[in-house]
């Protein structure tokens, strides 16, 4: 008499499982590259082909760009979407090519502390950017600087 193998289905826990993280895993790198996109070209629009080109580009040039809070909360947008999409992809490569659980786990944290911390180191320099530095050339200052002095 051969045994029959089971067919009765594995219990799974309430709640998260692996599968459903997985999806939603997929769904996020489906949202997120598109509203990328978007982010970027538009980016790389207003700094590259608008006003003098890339000559535009210079302190004065960020300092009046995130004067603005729009621009400010867009490229904090772009900085966390772009992270988050590439830490995952991240992740699904750590997933195929990590086969012991150790190096996975290791390289897993290192990669969440990568992304983490660049996230708050760009948030930072993003919302606490002086465009009016008190020691710098005037030369180099927006033309709005001569207003706050």
């Amino acid at each position: 008499m051969s045994a029959q193998p089971s067919t009765r289905q594995p219990r799974v826990p309430s709640g998260r499982t692996r599968r459903n993280a997985e999806k939603w895993s997929w769904v996020f790198m489906r949202v997120t590259g598109p509203v990328l996109l978007v982010l970027i070209l538009t980016h790389l629009f207003i700094n590259l082909m608008t006003g003098d080109g890339i000559s535009q580009i210079d302190f004065a040039f960020v300092a009046g760009k995130w004067a603005s809070p729009l621009w400010q909360w867009w490229d904090l947008l772009m900085l966390v979407l772009a992270l988050l999409h590439g830490g995952n992809g991240m992740r699904l490569l750590i997933n195929d090519y990590a086969h012991h659980a150790w190096l996975r786990k290791v390289l897993h944290s290192a990669l969440g502390v990568a992304v983490i911390g660049i996230i708050v180191l760009g948030s930072l320099v993003i919302f606490t950017f002086d465009a009016c530095p008190v020691d710098a050339d005037p030369s180099l200052l927006p033309s709005f600087c001569e207003d706050v002095r």
